[in-house]
């Protein structure tokens, strides 16, 4: 898996991601965006990766598609529309691309190639950990009776999330 970080600028979402598909269609690879304002840190897209493709092996995805059920696993929630909150919008603003090889015995040229042509059209600078606690929070609805009752920070709250959409199915 390979992160490509920066500010895009989305002049049309339905566009935008049909670009994404392209591109891992050229390279055998899946290509997720998201708001960077929702993502905690590399190991929350990991770890949606990991239960996405998990399931998806067992029979147990909800989505067709591995960017979406990846989507799906990273937002904790199987909702499709709720989860979509996590990707981009139009106009400006921070983005994650998870570029993630689809098998292939190239994958880490693949993954490569693929995140070298996402990193085309992003201004590239460091987005992970500059996530909007507040959006977070909201997001994943975690209180502040959570946070009080628990030496774990945010991220680990998010991640456990993640980790317990397959305790939800």
């Amino acid at each position: 898996m390979k992160l490509v970080e920066g500010e895009a600028t989305v002049e049309n979402v339905g566009e935008f991601v049909a670009w994404l598909d392209e591109v891992g269609e050229a390279h055998g690879c899946t290509v997720q965006a998201f708001d960077a304002n929702y993502v905690v840190s590399r190991a929350h897209l990991s770890r949606a990766l990991d239960l996405a493709d998990r399931a998806r092996e067992r029979g147990e995805a909800v989505a067709r598609d591995r960017g979406v059920e990846v989507m799906l696993y990273a937002a904790g929630r199987r909702q499709i529309d709720r989860a979509l909150e996590l990707g981009v919008r139009e106009g400006r603003g921070p983005v994650v691309v998870l570029v993630a090889a689809d098998g292939a015995d190239d994958s880490v040229q693949a993954e490569r190639a693929a995140a070298s042509a996402v990193a085309e059209r992003l201004d590239q600078h460091g987005t992970l950990g500059e996530f909007d606690s507040e959006r977070v929070r909201a997001y994943f609805d975690v209180a502040d009776p959570e946070l009080d009752a628990t030496d774990a920070d945010l991220e680990a709250l998010v991640l456990e999330r993640v980790a317990l959409l397959d305790v939800e199915k």
